[in-house]
């Protein structure tokens, strides 16, 4: 169901046709990547957090995690994410299928500037067998988002 809402949604931007069916999960960076045949930290993952009781989401380089400074920083609070069982309920989508598209209303995205080393990432597309093709372009249009944001750190 989360991957037709997807699709229907990326429609108003003609990208529809970019989602990616997969036979495998996609769930996590490293099953996306190896379902893709891609590198991990092209993989744009979305992580679902709450500010102060709103719901944002913020996209990072698969190869990539939060620095709580970083965030707080940017937030003027700690990091907190989203209970698993919370998720679904907030942002619309299943754990393992978030994503910036097709979205409940009034939910904040931002981009992290670790994804800006690519010419296009993966994100999910609203289920754990989906991921979109997308430029950075692209997933400035689609996923509506704030702004770009510095609150990631590369995993060595």
């Amino acid at each position: 169901m989360s991957i037709e809402k997807v699709k229907n949604y990326l429609k108003q931007f003609n990208l529809e046709n970019k989602v990616i069916e997969l036979t495998e999960s996609s769930a996590t960076v490293e099953l996306a990547a190896k379902a893709l045949g891609c590198k991990g930290q092209q993989i744009a993952k979305t992580m679902s957090f709450d500010v102060e009781g709103n719901t944002i989401l913020v996209l990072l380089a698969g190869d990539s995690k939060v620095d709580n400074a970083k965030y707080k920083s940017t937030f003027g609070v700690k990091a907190k994410m989203l209970g698993f069982d919370e998720v679904e309920s907030r942002v619309g989508h299943k754990v393992g299928g978030v994503c910036p598209f097709a979205i409940n209303e009034n939910i904040k995205v931002y981009l992290d500037v670790s994804l800006k080393r690519f010419n296009f990432v993966y994100p999910a597309a609203g289920n754990a067998n989906s991921a979109v093709k997308l430029t950075l372009t692209e997933l400035e249009l689609a996923s509506k988002y704030i702004s770009w944001v510095d609150v990631g750190k590369i995993i060595e």
